[in-house]
């Protein structure tokens, strides 16, 4: 049977994060697992097709050990000297670097054939590596605000590179392939021509020996020609054996040369039986079956035995042969019962990941915690290992359906995020615009409430970008702190300068105090002027100077007012009729206007209130006091009525002489 070039296949896969290189090993498992049980020995062909009357057990006894080296064949052919457990553990601890020098070295190895199962091996390895990179490029991306249809990861020189040389694997090993095949199919014309050549013998007519000694050659060249097709195996045996055995009954060859040929072939066949007993204790499970596999290649090229020692000798040669298959029926069995304890700890993570993706989530703390988890998850995932065959895709797709309804709902979730991430980006750069604007102003109370107010405000915005975030509060602060600081400047330098204005104002009042009036009341009026501009002038006083200070200031100008009987109203109109005069801007004239209209109407309305309110007043002492009050109250306001209104009519006269 054709069984050299067959090899442990590795199935193909898609370049899938989920997929693993362990989990590959579940498929090959299960499937050796199912041929090995799905095996069933091919029929024999009839007796007039396979053997003479006069050798029938001894033929059926040869076919049956060649069926039995044949089912050997297909439980041997697809073992390596390596399992797939002891590779994938060996390159599952190579990085992407060396990954690339090994495929560089299988590509270019001489025995290509035996190569196949490393190369598979350590191309899952590299596309677990590269998909652990590009997993981890696309969490970062998310993480710094990505969106994941934006999302793109490039090959680098360590894919070019490893693409390049699994190529020329592959070229290679298809190469070899195709050799093999043609080879094979030459194989089965050269027996074709042996066989046509024993037939050819078995009509011959010459001497016994020249017939004995071309049947030699003939026997010779079957067992020097290579191997055949496994559909031509069994054909082929049977024709040939069904002609040897008519080759002894043409040529009637004497007992003692068919004998000396019986016992060759049964030293022969103890000497493998031996050889095939001393693998029982060989320590290396896939040593064993290696050698084996080519012991019963030996077996089927030797004849047949003495008929008293057939059937031992195959009870001997079958029972070696079953010891080595009971051990590999013991370590699959082990392997079956941790591909179940995989499958009950991936359900156990499938049952966890479904209950992160039904809880809550309504911070991002909360997502990105649940977020991590999964992650770990699906590391720990990828180190189980495999699973039954017939359970590996249902419980990855449970798994992966958990995964990727939270990340879907994640990715909806941080969308709206964003999108309220770039209103409040939008709000935080409108109050650091308004805050330099402030920290430029010199009106330092309304200036300060309006900065506290931006900063009341900007904690009341919601969440922004970190990275944006930090920015704009350093951008934020800085107007912060700079108002701040020019304002601590500004009063640091008032507190020494109201010292000296304390003394200014002070000197001032005792100058108004001892100034001697004459007798031109427009000269006093204007060195009363004088006296006031001067005090507005000199600026700020400690605050708890300053009522003291006014009222102060304020009796000696009154007391120069009784003295020189001046009416104070007339005072302060003559005052804002000079002022009137020396205004150019229309703007602050109408606004005055517009001031005085209302202070007029305020004080009518408070003169209306206070006459009610005397109509309620009862006659006693107490309600005299009262009325006296709301009557001086009412007479202050109409004279200030009357200054008020004096004042709108310098304003329309003075209108009128511009126009």
């Amino acid at each position: 049977m054709d069984n050299q070039n067959q090899d442990v296949e590795l199935p193909e896969m898609e370049h899938q994060s989920e997929e693993t290189t362990q989990e590959i090993i579940n498929d090959v498992v299960e499937e050796k697992i199912e041929e090995t049980k799905a095996e069933e020995t091919p029929k024999a062909a009839t007796e007039e097709e396979t053997k003479p009357q006069n050798n029938q057990t001894n033929a059926q006894n040869d076919y049956s050990a060649e069926i039995l080296s044949a089912e050997h064949d297909e439980e041997l052919e697809n073992q390596e000297t390596e399992t797939l457990e002891e590779l994938t553990a060996h390159y599952s601890k190579m990085n992407r670097e060396e990954l690339v020098g090994e495929i560089n070295s299988l590509a270019n190895s001489q025995n290509i054939e035996q190569m196949k199962m490393r190369s598979n091996i350590v191309r899952n390895a590299f596309r677990a590596l590269t998909d652990e990179l590009r997993n981890k490029a696309k969490e970062n991306f998310l993480k710094e605000g990505g969106l994941e249809e934006d999302f793109k990861f490039e090959d680098d020189n360590l894919d070019i590179e490893f693409n390049k040389y699994y190529s020329l694997y592959r070229e290679k090993r298809q190469h070899y392939i195709d050799e093999q095949e043609r080879i094979k199919q030459d194989n089965v014309a050269k027996k074709n021509e042996t066989l046509e050549e024993l037939r050819l013998l078995l009509d011959s007519e010459e001497s016994l020996k020249e017939i004995y000694d071309k049947f030699n050659l003939i026997q010779e060249k079957w067992k020097s020609i290579g191997q055949v097709p496994r559909s031509e195996v069994n054909g082929l045996w049977q024709n040939y054996h069904f002609l040897i055995e008519k080759f002894y009954d043409k040529v009637k060859i004497n007992r003692e040369l068919r004998d000396l040929d019986l016992k060759r072939n049964l030293d022969a066949k103890i000497e493998l039986c031996e050889k095939a007993e001393g693998l029982m204790i060989e320590p290396s499970l896939n040593v064993a079956f290696k050698a084996l596999q080519e012991i019963h290649q030996q077996w089927k090229e030797i004849g047949s035995v003495p008929m008293d020692k057939n059937e031992e000798i195959w009870e001997r040669f079958k029972n070696a042969s079953d010891q080595i298959n009971k051990r590999r029926q013991e370590y699959y069995d082990t392997l079956k019962a941790e591909l179940e304890n995989n499958l009950l700890a991936k359900q156990a993570l499938c049952e966890k990941a479904e209950a992160i993706v039904k809880g809550e989530h309504t911070s991002i703390s909360q997502w990105n915690t649940s977020s991590n988890d999964l992650n770990e998850m699906l590391k720990l995932w990828k180190t189980i290992g495999a699973v039954p065959q017939k359970e590996n895709e249902s419980i990855w797709n449970r798994f992966k359906s958990s995964l990727d309804t939270f990340f879907e709902a994640k990715k909806v979730v941080f969308e709206k995020m964003k999108e309220d991430q770039d209103v409040n980006y939008n709000k935080k750069v409108e109050i650091c615009v308004k805050a330099e604007a402030i920290s430029e102003r010199n009106d330092w109370r309304n200036a300060t409430q309006e900065l506290l107010q931006l900063q009341k405000d900007w904690k009341d915005i919601g969440y922004v970008q970190k990275k944006l975030a930090d920015k704009l509060w350093t951008r934020f602060r800085a107007a912060c702190d700079k108002f701040f600081e020019r304002k601590s400047t500004f009063f640091q330098s008032n507190r020494e300068s109201e010292v000296e204005n304390l003394a200014k104002k002070e000197a001032l009042i005792k100058a108004v105090k001892e100034f001697q009036f004459g007798q031109n009341k427009e000269e006093n009026l204007n060195a009363i002027k004088d006296f006031q501009r001067q005090w507005s002038e000199i600026g700020y006083v400690p605050s708890n100077e300053k009522e003291r200070l006014q009222k102060e200031f304020r009796a000696a100008i009154n007391s120069h007012f009784e003295k020189l009987q001046i009416d104070a109203q007339e005072f302060k109109l003559n005052s804002f009729k000079e002022r009137l005069s020396h205004s150019d801007d229309h703007k602050s004239v109408s606004k005055e206007k517009r001031f005085l209209l209302d202070k007029i109407q305020k004080l009518k309305e408070e003169i209306k209130l206070w006459e009610n309110n005397l109509g309620f007043l009862a006659n006693s002492k107490q309600a005299d006091i009262l009325k006296a009050e709301f009557e001086k109250k009412m007479e202050n306001a109409r004279k200030e009525i009357a200054l008020e209104e004096a004042k709108l009519k310098m304003i329309d006269e003075a209108s009128d002489k511009a126009n």
